[in-house]
């Protein structure tokens, strides 16, 4: 990855496009801020499914065609049926009503893993605040397998099932956690850390033992290979904005419309990725304010999700 790969684009009148799902059929979905999932088929066909006054961010497309939506809004996970109804799915845990939830996402083995950030959810960020925490759905129930996190944001299982790495937002690291038989957390450590203005929000596997992070704000897609190497893929920042978000974040008067605002030339705030194409190697960016998907091929091909074959 010497220079930097080309990015096309693909749909148009995207709204929020923030978590992006990939299928073998070629079918793409996104979060909507309307409400809802879209779908851009491979003709390039665009569908609504859905339109509430959910506030999407992560989605995960379940075995019957469903989608769990992560209400950054309101609160809670919710799930919206193929038809396009959308009813409360997880609203409590361990005796507390969820705030807004930032991701959730199924593992290989069908568990659901879901984050929130924060308990305070307002326009200035709670950067010191270790409130973050994330949720496992099992056949064992539903409750917190991990608390005391610096801004939860996107978690991933490795193939193995042994480990989970999360991105906390406003500690600027990976952190990866040893996953239990009973799916409990342990031996916490930091797996990379970040630079000036680099807030880590999607994280995404591949194939070689990679993490992708997506850093908000800065612009900026590392990967962090199997020996903890971070390469930079893709710098779409402009230095007036790294300025003024580190200034921001050094100051602890950092807030939400700072990096919803920080655009770059080619990428409008990036905030995940998802690896498909026939050979999961078309990397296809979420983002904030995204009109379109920005796409892009990889040298290394990604995991196939859970989700794969389903659509």
């Amino acid at each position: 990855m010497a220079r930097e790969p080309d990015i096309t684009y693909v749909g148009h009148d995207l709204h929020r496009p923030e978590c992006v799902l990939t299928c073998a059929s070629g079918r793409l979905y996104m979060s909507d801020a309307r409400g809802g999932v879209t779908t851009i088929a491979l003709d390039g066909a665009q569908r609504l499914i859905g339109k509430s006054d959910l506030t999407p961010n992560g989605i995960a497309l379940c075995r019957d065609g469903s989608f769990l939506i992560a209400n950054l809004g309101k609160g809670g996970v919710w799930r919206i049926d193929a038809q396009g109804e959308a009813r409360p799915y997880l609203t409590d845990v361990d005796g507390q009503t969820l705030p807004g939830v930032n991701f959730v996402g199924l593992d290989m083995q069908e568990r659901i893993w879901a984050s929130v950030s924060a308990h305070d959810t307002g326009e200035a960020y709670p950067i010191d605040a270790r409130t973050g925490f994330i949720i496992l759905i099992d056949k064992s129930g539903t409750r917190i397998v991990g608390d005391g996190l610096q801004y939860t944001n996107e978690c991933r299982v490795d193939p193995t099932g042994k480990y989970l790495f999360v991105n906390e937002t406003f500690g600027r690291r990976v952190t990866r956690f040893r996953i239990a038989a009973d799916g409990s957390l342990h031996d916490r450590e930091t797996y990379a850390e970040f630079f000036a203005a680099d807030f880590p929000d999607g994280l995404t596997l591949d194939a070689e033992g990679g993490v992708w992070v997506m850093c908000v704000g800065s612009n900026r897609v590392y990967r962090v290979d199997a020996q903890r190497n971070i390469e930079t893929v893709i710098d779409d920042s402009a230095p007036e904005t790294v300025d003024k978000l580190e200034a921001a974040y050094q100051s602890r008067t950092l807030r939400r419309p700072d990096l919803g605002a920080s655009k770059g030339a080619r990428i409008a705030n990036v905030t995940s990725l998802a690896f498909g194409g026939p050979d999961l190697r078309t990397a296809y960016l979420g983002s904030l304010k995204g009109t379109q998907l920005a796409s892009f091929r990889s040298p290394v091909a990604g995991l196939p999700p859970i989700h794969w074959n389903w659509s």
